[in-house]
C-alpha cells in the first residue's frame, strides 16, 4: 500500500465537495473508489495491486484491487427506515481523529478478484477470524494468519501508511478491540 493511494483519496476529496469516493456498497462499479481515483494517481495499475499479492494478476485483469476500504467510514449503517446511524464518516474533515483512524487495509487472499470487492466488513470483526477473512494481516514475512505472524501494511486517514505486526493486530482483537473502529464512536 502506499502512501499516493492516501494523498489520492484525499485529492479526490478536495475537487468533490470535500468527501472520500465511495465503494461499491453505495454506488455503481464504475463510480466506485477503484475506477474513481484512477483520475488521480499517477500509474494507477502500479497502485491499486499489492506486488506482494499472490492474486495480484488475477485482481489486475478483473477490475480489482489488493486494498479494502474502512466499512465504518465508507458502508453508512443505517436503521430500519434507511436512516443514517451515527454521523458520517466519509469527509476527511469530518474523521475526529485521522492520524489513529485505519482508511485501508490489505485484502485477504479469499476475497474476490472483482471491483466489488472493495471494501471490509469492519462491523463483523469481533474475533480473530473476521478479520483474517477480510484482511491479508500476515502478507509480509507471516505464514499462516492464525498464528499471528509477519505484518501488513495499513493506510490511516491521515494518509500515512504503517506496517503493523500481526501478532499486534490479533492481541487487540483478543482483548476486543476492534482495530477499524475509528476513535471516539462507540
Amino acid at each position: 500500500m502506499h502512501h499516493v493511494d492516501g494523498l489520492g483519496g484525499l485529492v479526490f476529496a478536495a475537487l468533490n465537495g470535500g468527501k472520500y469516493p465511495e465503494t461499491s456498497h453505495s454506488t455503481t462499479l464504475d463510480h466506485a473508489w477503484i475506477a474513481a481515483l484512477e483520475g488521480y494517481l499517477g500509474k494507477y495499475d502500479d497502485m491499486r495491486i499489492c506486488p506482494a499479492d499472490p492474486r495480484g494478476k488475477e485482481r489486475l485483469a478483473a477490475g480489482g484491487t489488493s486494498y479494502i476500504l474502512n466499512s465504518f467510514l465508507f458502508v453508512p449503517e443505517t436503521d430500519a427506515f434507511g436512516e443514517p446511524i451515527g454521523p458520517p464518516l466519509n469527509r476527511p474533515s469530518l474523521i475526529p481523529d485521522p492520524a489513529n483512524t485505519l482508511l485501508a487495509f490489505v485484502c485477504a487472499d479469499s476475497i474476490g478478484p472483482g471491483p466489488g470487492n472493495d471494501h471490509t466488513h469492519s462491523n463483523l470483526w469481533s474475533s480473530w477470524a473476521g478479520v483474517t477473512a477480510d484482511v491479508a494481516v500476515s502478507r509480509f514475512g507471516g505464514g499462516d494468519p492464525a498464528e499471528g505472524k509477519g505484518r501488513s501494511n495499513y493506510l490511516y486517514a491521515d494518509g500515512r501508511v504503517a506496517s503493523i505486526n500481526a501478532a499486534e493486530v490479533k492481541r487487540k482483537t483478543n482483548s476486543g478491540t476492534n482495530i477499524a473502529l475509528p476513535p471516539g464512536l462507540p
